[in-house]
């Protein structure tokens, strides 16, 4: 195990915490084998900890026109342009998983235009990057290219929407410097 810093704020007892968030941090403890430094780190401040948990579920654990591993490439492709190393490794090690190939999180980490992907999602994860970088730009040429592709709306309100939730995310994970679990580095692999 590393010994350095998990983040620049104190971390809290997870016995400490109101019940439901240590009851959940726990739960999470037994089915993967470890606490994500995510829910340590974060839980600086529970109610903040609390709406963040809520928020991330209703995007990524939802059935919709994106799969699972699709909501991940979009983390990952995000925060690596965002230079968030938690996001990357921790995103990536569930990317590996939920799309069952080891090389893919990496190849999107450093450059998603020649990662193994469909032409469909390289426009998913172009239009995420200009969401997260120039959102401002975005026009109604980018809802037809998308259409064109098969995504609906909706899926673009939720490519969107996870770009927006993890540039936030990406942003206090630098700024706390949350350190990345040892453990997500040979998941999935």
């Amino acid at each position: 195990m590393n010994d350095k810093p998990i983040s620049r704020y104190p971390i809290p007892e997870v016995l400490d915490l109101p019940a439901d968030l240590s009851e959940m941090i726990l739960k999470v403890q037994e089915k993967t084998g470890f606490m994500p430094n995510v829910f340590l780190t974060l839980a600086h401040r529970p109610a903040e900890l609390r709406a963040f948990l809520a928020y991330h579920d209703a995007l990524m654990e939802k059935d919709s026109g994106l799969s699972k591993a699709e909501r991940e490439m979009i983390v990952v492709a995000t925060s690596s342009d965002n230079n968030c190393q938690y996001c990357v490794v921790a995103h990536g090690a569930i990317l590996r998983i939920r799309a069952k190939d080891p090389r893919l999180a990496d190849q999107l980490a450093t450059n998603f235009s020649k990662a193994d992907i469909s032409p469909r999602q390289k426009l998913m994860l172009e239009f995420a990057l200009k969401v997260s970088n120039n959102a401002g730009a975005i026009s109604d040429d980018d809802f037809g290219t998308l259409t064109e592709v098969g995504f609906s709306d909706e899926d673009v309100w939720d490519i969107a929407a996870i770009t927006a939730f993890f540039g936030m995310s990406n942003r206090m994970a630098n700024f706390t410097s949350m350190r990345p679990n040892d453990e997500f580095y040979a998941m999935g692999r």
